[in-house]
């Protein structure tokens, strides 16, 4: 039996996600913003591009580092006073990069806001599925996953609105007024879920820590600069790549066999058709999605001569039809199933994304609009249906874990896509700008085509009840807890 996604989703669960939402929307739309302010960066702060880059790269990073740390956090501290703290940690660093004075000094407050964004975005799927009694619909996946969706679109709009008439400190500065309205609404709706003082506290798996945080540092880093200069072969991507290859092999032997401990992050969870199939897709759908809002502003901005704000606003139909494909993805699922939902997603995104490999510099503009427009109904439907199956066998005491699977191969899979764009639009210009272009939507378009393969293993349908509260290859050796009073 198959749960209905539009079942109506009760009062309180509704504050919690309002709650959850506008606590992340400040961190996805920072992470987007600041990526078109590199050029203003480099001549306010008298830096180089090369320099600058890691303003962007260091957040990055910082974010792989502190995703694994969530499940122990959430577990030791209870998922409310984590969220509260990651908002905290992330506009007080908000702050200190609005007052940064070079630099050096910006590059280490964007790690500090790294860090607490990366607990923010997986923190924001496990107390939704929590909220809602760990009965996952897909009326509540789009709207947890509503800030990741709309972030990096409405994201270039905002920043160029910033970039044209105000300081580049406002795009930092912007974020305190949305943590603080966050704060108070997590306060009030957010269920209190301290843990009990007989709950035997978890010990943080510091070995797998070592091994694991480091790991997705090296690949993202290696990813990230694999455009430059010799590809694959140069060393500032084959030693922080392999390296990281290496740290994530040993990880993952440890995980498999880690005797009486937890793993920090249970990967043994991905065996399970559900999770490992949506965490899959979830890798290919940040990759299809990050190409393509890689290569969207640099064909605007650098092909047609359009400034950072016309670019940015030229983006918004592709918002709107994100938005508008979270009124209807439930009812499709319910009539076609997730696997079939979510290729069609795809295969609508992959169909979008072609007249950009066709476009050149004089394009007519309304076309480009309608395209985007379903780009967006297709960007914005592949990621509701698998996170919506990813906790169907799912007991509570592992849905932290289940979620950081998720999360770590949509960033691994972002950056990847990001990544092999890159590449193409670099090897390509000798060849010309349009031709470069084209060639690496080309590549785009590609990259989400390959992504209907994983999404053929989907789960046709979810699960009508509740996640388990045992599964016969796990013991239970964590306490699981249920929401208790509406304030802490």
């Amino acid at each position: 039996m198959t749960e209905t996604s539009e079942a109506t989703l009760s009062p309180q669960v509704k504050k919690a996600l309002l709650a959850l939402v506008i606590g992340g929307i400040a961190a996805i739309l920072d992470s987007t913003m600041v990526t078109l302010a590199i050029h203003t960066l480099v001549v306010k702060l008298h830096s180089t591009t090369d320099t600058i880059q890691w303003v962007t790269t260091g957040f990055l990073l910082a974010m792989a580092v502190a995703i694994p740390v969530t499940g122990w956090a959430e577990h030791r501290w209870g998922g409310k006073r984590t969220w509260t703290a990651a908002l905290t940690l992330f506009v007080l660093a908000s702050v200190l990069c609005a007052a940064s004075w070079n630099d050096t000094s910006l590059i280490a407050f964007r790690a500090l806001q790294g860090f607490g964004a990366g607990l923010i975005f997986p923190l924001m799927q496990t107390l939704a599925v929590r909220a809602a009694g760990g009965k996952v619909s897909s009326r509540l996946m789009a709207a947890v996953s509503l800030p990741i969706a709309l972030g990096p679109i409405l994201g270039p709009v905002i920043g160029g609105v910033i970039l044209n008439w105000l300081s580049w400190r406002w795009l930092f500065l912007i974020n305190v007024p949305l943590i603080a309205a966050g704060l108070l609404m997590a306060w009030r709706f957010l269920p209190a879920d301290r843990p009990a003082p007989a709950t035997e506290r978890t010990r943080l798996d510091w070995t797998g820590l070592a091994l694991l945080a480091p790991a997705l540092a090296g690949i993202l880093l290696g990813l990230s600069q694999l455009s430059k200069d010799g590809g694959l072969v140069h060393t500032g991507v084959l030693a922080p790549l392999l390296a990281g290859l290496a740290l994530l092999i040993a990880f993952i032997a440890g995980a498999t066999h880690p005797g009486e401990r937890r793993p920090i992050v249970d990967i043994r969870l991905l065996h399970r058709r559900s999770l490992g199939s949506a965490s899959a897709v979830l890798f290919t759908a940040g990759a299809a999605m990050y190409a393509g809002m890689f290569l969207l502003p640099l064909y605007y901005q650098q092909l047609r001569g359009d400034s950072v704000l016309d670019a940015g606003l030229l983006m918004i139909p592709q918002g709107i039809g994100a938005l508008a494909s979270r009124f209807m993805v439930g009812k499709l699922v319910d009539r076609f199933g997730v696997p079939l939902v979510t290729i069609a997603g795809f295969l609508l995104t992959a169909a979008a994304t072609v007249p950009f490999a066709l476009a050149g510099p004089t394009t007519n503009v309304w076309w480009l609009g309608t395209v985007l427009l379903i780009r967006g109904l297709g960007v914005g439907t592949v990621l509701i249906p698998p996170m919506s199956v990813a906790y169907q066998d799912t007991r509570p005491a592992d849905i932290p874990h289940a979620t950081m699977n998720t999360r770590i191969a949509q960033q691994v899979g972002a950056s990847f896509g990001t990544a092999i764009v890159a590449v193409a639009l670099q090897t390509l210009l000798d060849h010309g700008t349009t031709n470069a272009f084209q060639g690496a939507f080309w590549w785009a378009t590609g990259i989400t085509t390959a992504a209907i393969i994983p999404a053929l293993a989907l789960p046709h349908s979810r699960q009508a009840t509740t996640a388990p509260q045992t599964h016969p290859d796990r013991p239970r050796n964590h306490s699981e807890r249920r929401p208790a009073n509406p304030r802490s």
